[in-house]
């Protein structure tokens, strides 16, 4: 049984949720300010399979919150918030955010949200046993979630990590905008969409590039998207 923690302060939300989170079979914790949260957090980490986390809150953002889990942990993470401006959108993803809902929204699509996540998190972690990817002269270690190039480390956020693996993980292969959405962050493009995805990419290629002018190892494929390119490459 998977257990969640809730960040939130909105009472009649937290009840809706509470009983359709519980109903679904999950456990909860409910936090109402980021004091709450981090008690919670300090008496057992690791007992959590999830974090759904508000950002506007009486003392404070559901931001701060997941930049103090993301220096240790790498559990699952949504925001709840009011805002779908992209600007948001991308500061939660960089943090380490896994997935972003606007509210209002239905409950249906959280569950399915939440599902998907976990679905995921569990194949994450069964992939971790590969141990390292390595490629073009870029270098993951998994298992520390670090990223070198030619044996100098790279500083990537959270969101530029992932999408590094995922290009890694699927050498050659020509990956569609919304196909790279959908594994990431699992979103259909309302509030991840190619713009977004176009800043991810220009800053991804600005840390790996010899040459971000001139990208050679995260190609643009012409109205068919992008591929991690190693033909040619020495590994």
């Amino acid at each position: 049984m998977s257990k969640i923690l809730l960040l939130e302060d909105d009472l009649s939300l937290i009840n809706g949720l509470s009983f359709a989170l519980q109903k679904a079979g999950y456990e909860l914790d409910i936090a109402h300010t980021l004091d709450e949260a981090d008690s919670f957090w300090q008496e057992g980490e690791g007992k959590y399979d999830l974090l759904i986390l508000d950002v506007s809150l009486p003392d404070g953002s559901g931001f701060s919150f997941c930049k103090k889990v993301r220096q240790t942990s790498r559990v699952p993470i949504i925001f709840l918030t009011v805002s779908n401006a992209e600007i948001d959108i991308i500061m939660g993803l960089d943090m380490g955010g896994d997935d972003y809902i606007a509210k209002p929204f239905k409950l249906a699509v959280l569950m399915s949200r939440i599902n998907a996540l976990l679905r995921r998190s569990q194949n994450f972690q069964q992939s971790q046993s590969l141990g390292e990817l390595r490629s073009n002269g870029i270098t993951l270690q998994l298992l520390e979630g670090r990223a070198y190039k030619d044996n100098a480390p790279i500083e990537l956020t959270a969101g530029e990590y992932r999408l590094l693996r995922l290009f890694m993980e699927n050498p050659n292969i020509i990956l569609s905008a919304e196909q790279i959405m959908g594994k990431l962050w699992d979103f259909d493009g309302n509030y991840v969409n190619g713009n977004t995805l176009a800043v991810y990419i220009r800053r991804l290629r600005a840390k790996i590039e010899d040459d971000p002018a001139s990208p050679v190892r995260i190609v643009t494929v012409r109205r068919m998207g992008y591929k991690w390119n190693t033909e040619g490459a020495a590994e």
